[in-house]
């Protein structure tokens, strides 16, 4: 375990890339009860970091999830996030463009809700909509959405060559997991508003997707972009995983405290 998780997880650029040869379920040696508490851990130096990235307002963090229907984006934003200032932190999801994000080219509505410096962004989904549903769909032909690789690689260049740090994370899940949850949403009344009958539809167009992940993946993890894949069947590994690498991440940026604008040493509060 001496070795970090960010180093284990992340996808080298230019390494071919099959999701069918990575476990789900594989939790490189952890026990759930030390995971769980090292998450918490983890989770409380992220909020600390988040103050000094807003106060600093050097640096701008971008994080991308990507999963399957019910491979818990909601649930890793809820725990690996849940502490963190919303002043400094916006969660956005892409769902179906709008008729007006239609009437633009398929990354300005994505550019539009990045992270100023100070901020931290995290997509509930993102771009790369375009390159997997799209591509599944057929809802561009594939002289469109397969130039999209090199146009996300670009994208992604250009907010880092501005200071932004981008960490994308493919959630992985089986096909018998995914079945486990949307059966849980079933039959807990309580879950039946996250439940979509067009997931189920989905799951037929598993292999199509898995396909679409493998390229994207391949395609676009670079060493200023990269991806990580997490296996994500259990949920306390994920989240173990994640809050792992968002703390990594704020950790390799040595961020510091701004210099005081003056000598407050004989300021007196009346």
């Amino acid at each position: 375990m001496a070795k970090r998780l960010h180093d284990k997880l992340m996808v080298k650029p230019g390494k071919k890339i099959r999701l069918s040869d990575w476990d789900p379920s594989y939790n490189f040696g952890w026990k759930e009860e030390e995971a769980r508490a090292q998450t918490e851990k983890n989770i409380e130096e992220i909020i600390v970091l988040q103050n000094i990235l807003a106060a600093e307002a050097k640096h701008s963090v971008l994080f991308v999830l990507q999963a399957m229907d019910a491979g818990g984006k909601d649930g890793t934003i809820r725990k690996v996030m849940s502490g963190l200032n919303p002043q400094g932190c916006r969660v956005t999801s892409f769902k179906a463009p709008t008729p007006e994000e239609l009437s633009h080219d398929f990354l300005w509505r994505v550019h539009r809700v990045c992270p100023g410096k100070g901020e931290i962004g995290i997509f509930n989904r993102s771009h790369y909509e375009d390159v997997l549903v799209v591509r599944v769909h057929g809802l561009a032909p594939k002289k469109v959405w397969s130039q999209r690789y090199k146009l996300i690689n670009e994208f992604e260049h250009l907010l880092a060559s501005n200071g932004t740090t981008i960490r994308k994370f493919y959630l992985h899940i089986s096909k018998e997991e995914q079945k486990q949850r949307l059966e849980e949403r079933l039959a807990d009344p309580k879950k039946h508003w996250k439940f979509n009958p067009g997931d189920l539809k989905e799951r037929e167009y598993w292999k199509n997707y898995m396909d679409a992940f493998d390229d994207a993946i391949e395609k676009c993890s670079t060493a200023h972009a990269p991806w990580f894949i997490i296996p994500a069947d259990n949920k306390w590994f994920r989240d173990l995983a994640v809050s792992s690498i968002v703390l990594d991440t704020l950790r390799d940026l040595k961020l510091e405290y701004p210099e005081p604008s003056g000598d407050f040493s004989k300021v007196v509060v009346k």
